[in-house]
C-alpha cells in the first residue's frame, strides 16, 4: 500500500460517524456480554457456565475473524468487508432474536459474533485514514463510551429477553450498515512524483531550483523508516497489546470477588466502581482530544502503564471498600487513556490501517479469556499475589510500548515531511 500521507482526511461528521458507528458495532457484544449471558439463559435453558462459554465462543469467533480479515481491511475492499460484516451481524443476531429454537439461537450469535469481526477490522482499519490520530483516537473513545453507557443503561429497562438484547445488536448492526458509505477509503497506489514523469517524458531540466528541490525530496524519502523495521514495530505492538489486554482485564474480570474478599465490596459498591470506571474512561477521552499529540506517545504511555501498573499492587492491599472503589476508578482512567493512546500508535505506524485493523482484534482475544486467566491466577497467587503479578506485567511492558510509540511518532513525522515535499511544484 502508498505510504502518501496526502490520503489522510481530516476528521469530519460523516466520515467519523461511520467510523465510529461501525466500530462500536463490532465491539458491543464485549460491551453487552453480560446481558446476552442472561438472554441466553433465558432463550434456551442453559445454566450460568454454558451460557458463558457460548458468549465467549462469539467474542472469540468476531476476534479470530477480525484477525483473519484484517489485511483485505487496509487495500480497496474495506467498505464490502465492513458491508459483509454488518450484513452477517444483522442476520445472526436477529435470528437469535426471533427464533426460539436452541440451535438457532447459537448459530445466529455465532454467525454475528463471525460479522461483528469485520466490523471491528474496517473499523479499526479506517481510524489510520484520519490526521492526528491521538486526537481521533480520543474522539473514537468518547463516542464509544457516550453510546455504550445509553445502551448498557436502556437495555435493562427494556427487558433482557433475547429479542431485547440480540435485537439491540441487529438494530445497531443495521444503523452500521446504513451509514457505512461514509467509511474512508484505504490509500491507492498512484505513481505522483515527478522523477517518473521524467522518466516517461525525457527532458533537459535546467540547474534551477527544481534540483534542490527533488533532492531534497529524495533525502525526506530515504529518512522513512524501512517496511521490515515497521513490521518490527508492528507485531510487537500487538504481541504487547493482547499481553497488556489480558493483564487489564483479568483485574477487571476479578473485580468484584477480590473487592468482596478483601474490602467487602457490596453489588452497590461494585456498580459504583463500574460506573465510575466508565466516567473515567469519558474524561480521558475528552483530555486525549484536548491534548492530541503534543506530548508525543512514548511518554504517555510509559508513565500511564507503569501508574497503572502501581494502581493494580495497590488494589492488591486495599481493605476498605470506599478506598477500593477509588482505586478501581483512578486505574480505569489510566487504561482507558492507555487504551486510546495505543490505538493512535497503531493508527500512525501506517495510513493504510495495516496495524490498526487487527489491533481491535487482538485485544478481544485477550479479553475473551480472562474471566478464566484471571482466575486461574487467583488460584495461584492468591488476591494480593495477584495483583503483584498484573502490576509487575505492566511494568515490563511499558519498555517495548514505549519504544513502538517513539518510533511511530518518528515515522508519522517523516511521513508529513516526504507529503510536504511532494506538494511543491517542480519546474519543467
Amino acid at each position: 500500500m502508498s505510504n502518501d500521507l496526502t490520503v489522510r482526511v481530516p476528521l469530519r461528521l460523516p466520515s467519523a460517524t461511520a467510523t465510529f458507528t461501525i466500530g462500536i458495532a463490532g465491539y458491543l457484544g464485549v460491551n453487552l456480554s453480560p446481558y446476552m449471558i442472561s438472554a441466553l439463559q433465558q432463550a434456551i435453558g442453559a445454566d450460568v457456565l454454558t451460557a458463558s462459554w457460548i458468549i465467549t465462543a462469539t467474542l472469540l469467533a468476531t476476534a479470530v475473524t477480525g484477525l483473519a480479515i484484517a489485511p483485505l481491511c487496509a487495500g480497496p475492499r474495506r467498505l464490502a468487508v465492513a458491508r459483509a460484516g454488518l450484513a452477517l451481524s444483522v442476520l445472526g443476531f436477529a435470528t437469535a432474536a426471533l427464533v426460539p429454537a436452541p440451535g438457532a439461537v447459537i448459530g445466529g450469535l455465532i454467525v454475528g459474533g463471525i460479522g461483528a469481526g469485520g466490523a471491528v477490522a474496517s473499523g479499526g482499519a479506517a481510524i489510520a485514514a484520519f490526521t492526528n490520530p491521538d486526537r481521533v483516537a480520543g474522539f473514537n473513545g468518547l463516542a464509544n463510551r457516550a453510546v455504550v453507557t445509553v445502551i448498557l443503561a436502556i437495555i435493562p429497562l427494556i427487558g433482557l429477553a433475547p429479542i431485547d438484547v440480540f435485537g439491540a445488536l441487529a438494530i445497531f448492526s443495521v444503523v452500521a450498515l446504513l451509514v457505512s458509505g461514509w467509511l474512508p477509503a484505504a490509500p491507492v497506489i498512484a505513481p505522483k512524483s515527478p522523477v517518473a514523469v521524467a522518466e516517461a517524458v525525457p527532458v533537459e531540466v535546467p540547474p534551477t531550483a527544481a534540483v534542490p528541490a527533488l533532492e531534497a525530496a529524495a533525502a525526506t524519502s530515504r529518512a522513512l523508516p524501512s517496511p521490515r523495521a515497521v513490521r518490527i514495530a508492528g507485531f510487537t505492538l500487538l504481541v504487547t497489546f493482547a499481553l497488556w489486554a489480558v493483564s487489564e482485564d483479568s483485574l477487571w474480570a476479578m473485580a468484584g470477588v477480590m473487592g468482596g474478599a478483601q474490602a467487602s465490596l457490596t453489588p452497590e459498591g461494585l456498580g459504583l466502581a463500574l460506573s465510575g470506571a466508565t466516567a473515567g474512561g469519558l474524561i480521558g477521552s475528552v483530555l486525549l482530544m484536548i491534548v492530541g499529540n503534543r506530548l508525543g506517545r512514548a511518554v504517555p504511555l510509559a508513565v500511564l502503564l507503569v501508574g497503572g501498573g502501581i494502581l493494580k499492587i495497590v488494589e492488591g492491599f486495599v481493605t476498605d471498600q470506599t478506598t477500593f472503589i477509588v482505586v478501581f476508578i483512578a486505574w480505569n482512567t489510566l487504561y482507558a487513556l492507555a487504551f486510546m493512546y495505543f490505538v493512535s500508535t497503531s493508527s500512525a505506524l501506517d495510513a493504510d490501517g495495516r496495524w490498526s485493523a487487527p489491533l481491535l482484534a487482538v485485544y478481544l482475544v485477550g479479553s475473551s479469556l480472562t474471566p478464566v486467566i484471571g482466575a486461574a491466577l487467583v488460584e495461584v497467587f492468591g488476591f494480593q499475589g495477584f495483583a503483584v503479578v498484573l502490576g509487575v506485567a505492566s511494568f515490563v511492558l511499558a519498555v517495548p510500548v514505549a519504544a513502538v510509540a517513539a518510533f511511530s511518532t518518528r515515522r508519522e513525522r517523516a511521513e508529513a515531511a516526504a507529503a510536504a515535499a511532494e506538494l511543491q511544484e517542480v519546474p519543467a
